[in-house]
C-alpha cells in the first residue's frame, strides 16, 4: 500500500473514532431525549462509516469489501430512521424539553397538548 493511501486510512480511522467518542460525551452531556438522540445517530454514523471505510480500503478481497460497504450503508439507513422514529414517539408522548428549546415544531402534533395542561 502506498503512503498516500496509508495516511488516508489513519485520517479516516482516527477521525471516525473521535466521532464515536464525541457521541459518547454527547450522551451523557446532552440535556434531553432529543439532544442526546441526535449524539447517539449522527456523529457516531459518520464515525462507524468512516472507520469501516478504512477497513474496506485496506481489505484484500472483494468480499470483504461489499460487506463492509454493506454495513456502511445500512447504518446509514437504519440509524437515522430509528432515531426519528424515537424522537416521534417522545415528542408525541409529550417528553419535556430543554428549556433552551426555542422552537417546537411539532406541538399541535400532539395527540394531548401537554404544554396547555
Amino acid at each position: 500500500m502506498n503512503p498516500v493511501a496509508e495516511v488516508v486510512v489513519d485520517v479516516a480511522v482516527i477521525a471516525g473514532a473521535v466521532l464515536c467518542l464525541l457521541a459518547g460525551v454527547g450522551l451523557l452531556r446532552f440535556p434531553d431525549v432529543f439532544a442526546r438522540m441526535h449524539a447517539a445517530t449522527k456523529p457516531s454514523t459518520l464515525g462507524l462509516g468512516l472507520v469501516l471505510f478504512a477497513l474496506a480500503f485496506r481489505a484484500e478481497e472483494a468480499g470483504d469489501v461489499v460487506k463492509l460497504l454493506l454495513v456502511i450503508a445500512l447504518q446509514f439507513l437504519t440509524a437515522p430512521v430509528g432515531a426519528h422514529m424515537i424522537a416521534r414517539a417522545a415528542h408525541r408522548d409529550g417528553t419535556q424539553t430543554s428549556p433552551d428549546t426555542v422552537l417546537d415544531e411539532l406541538a399541535a402534533d400532539r395527540p394531548f397538548n401537554a404544554t396547555s395542561s
